[in-house]
């Protein structure tokens, strides 16, 4: 029931999900303001929650996939060899799903840097690297280029610290 609750918000399209997250947020007369008497109105707490909204589909099935290939045997042996819920959970599990972990953050990192959409739908002053690229994109197109490089390099970096830290081999 939770994967299917996690995975139903993906045959929304991101426009329809993004748009009604601001009607939600959106201040004075959101559904938030009007249910609650408050809402986090147009800003970086509602660009926090819309994003982690968005984009967790794609953190949670890298997890859960690697959840599901971690053998029984293995919790089973660490229970008959005496170890309780935290040190299995730390000593057997982490390490397993790790490369899943590292999976996942590469997805949602990749699809957060390059977002434009959400940041001008409920971000309200708030500019992150997408919104700087499509704002000057026709009046500086070498900015623009300027900045789009930036999440490249990020994510190239990232991706040969993992690849260095062995994480991807395990996938």
């Amino acid at each position: 029931m939770l994967v299917a609750a996690v995975l139903v918000p993906l045959w929304a399209s991101y426009l329809v999900k993004a748009f009604a997250w601001r009607a939600l947020v959106g201040s004075p007369g959101g559904v938030l303001d009007a249910t609650f008497g408050r809402s986090p109105g147009y800003g970086e707490v509602s660009l926090v929650v819309v994003l982690a909204y968005l984009w967790l589909p794609y953190m949670v099935v890298p997890i859960y996939a690697g959840f599901e290939r971690l053998p029984d045997s293995l919790l089973e042996a660490s229970g008959d060899l005496g170890a309780r819920f935290g040190v299995t959970f730390r000593r057997v599990v982490l390490p397993m799903v790790v490369p899943s972990v590292v999976a996942g953050s590469i997805f949602t990192f990749s699809l957060s840097l390059g977002d434009y959409i959400a940041v001008g739908l409920v971000g309200g002053k708030t500019q992150m690297i997408g919104s700087v690229v499509y704002s000057n994109f026709a009046s500086n197109l070498p900015l623009a280029a300027a900045y789009a490089l930036v999440p490249v390099v990020v994510m190239v970096l990232y991706l040969l610290a993992v690849r260095r830290s062995g994480a991807l081999e395990h996938l």
